[in-house]
């Protein structure tokens, strides 16, 4: 049966070649999980702050452009 070398918290370990793969597969998993959070984050701030930066008041519009009632 083959051998792999895995770290865990400094500590090299001496493992069966599935249980290596398996702890690889979750340490990818939990990295693309963290990086998909990470990016729709970045996207969620950026429209805020957009929106916040670039939204028009209420009141700044040109008098031909209000709408003030019927």
């Amino acid at each position: 049966m083959a051998k792999d070398v895995i770290s865990i918290n400094g500590e090299e370990r001496v493992v069966r070649e599935d249980t290596a793969k398996a702890y690889r597969g979750v340490n990818w998993a939990l990295i693309s999980i963290a990086a998909f959070i990470l990016i729709a984050a970045l996207m969620f701030f950026s429209g805020v702050l957009t929106n916040i930066i670039w939204d028009p008041q209420p009141g700044t519009a040109p008098p031909a452009e209000r709408h003030e009632g019927p």
